[in-house]
């Protein structure tokens, strides 16, 4: 069984349903013929590389909040982090444009190394507070799974992958995904949101035992949505 999984780097909710949906897969009886894929969303391709703000203040100025508000976002979803043993550092996180990192996967994906690719840069941007758009980093960051640091230099330093990540975002756009996480199991049910594990156990068990038709079986999990959430 394939899972998809449409998820943005930076989206703090899909490193929390990432967690959730691995606690779902350990008492699923099938695990063992679960594919999982990764596919690119970007929240904000217009993101910039450095804004010198913080999550915060990005935060305060996008939904004309108090700076005093958005620290409490930002503290609502460090505990929910956290209930998933995660740790964000939302002080230190430093805000940036994703699509290098996107490439990055892709280029890991055609070295079987895409789910470790994936959860070394979630922990990279959310935990360590490193900034995902720097080449070097993210070199380094690659070597640490095992891929050849200067091939992966030479691809960020082209339009490499490119179409792929784009290619992404289109069958996310045709499937009417507004906001990321957002999971399709083997392309029969979807989940929106970082739901919890009993709501992907219920998807797993459904995705198992159907045939045919795609059914979002829940939307009002947490997400972050284009346009609307960029943290």
């Amino acid at each position: 069984m394939r899972v998809e999984i449409w998820s943005d780097f930076v989206c703090p909710f899909c490193y929390i349903g990432k967690r959730r949906l691995e606690n779902a897969l350990q008492t699923f009886p099938h695990r063992d013929q679960v594919t999982i894929t990764y596919r690119n969303f970007e929240l904000d391709p217009n993101a910039e590389k450095s804004s010198g703000k913080s999550k915060a203040e990005l935060l305060a100025s996008k939904y004309n909040v108090s700076l005093e508000q958005a620290e409490g976002m930002c503290e609502n979803m460090r505990q929910q982090a956290e209930n998933e043993k995660l740790t964000f550092d939302f002080k230190n996180m430093k805000p940036t444009n994703s699509f290098d990192a996107h490439r990055l996967l892709q280029y890991a994906a055609k070295q079987n190394v895409m789910e470790q690719m994936t959860e070394r840069l979630f922990y990279a941007y959310f935990t360590e507070t490193k900034d995902i758009s720097d080449h070097e980093t993210l070199c380094e960051l690659a070597e640490e799974v095992g891929l050849n640091t200067t091939e992966v230099s030479a691809m960020l330093h082209s339009e490499e992958y490119a179409k792929e990540v784009r290619y992404d975002e289109s069958l996310g756009s045709q499937l009417g995904i507004q906001g990321v996480p957002f999971y399709v199991f083997d392309e029969k049910f979807a989940v929106s949101g970082a739901q919890s594990p009993e709501m992907f156990q219920q998807a797993l068990n459904k995705a198992w035992d159907e045939s045919k038709g795609l059914e979002v079986l829940s939307s009002d999990g947490d997400s972050c949505a284009t346009d609307s959430c960029d943290i």
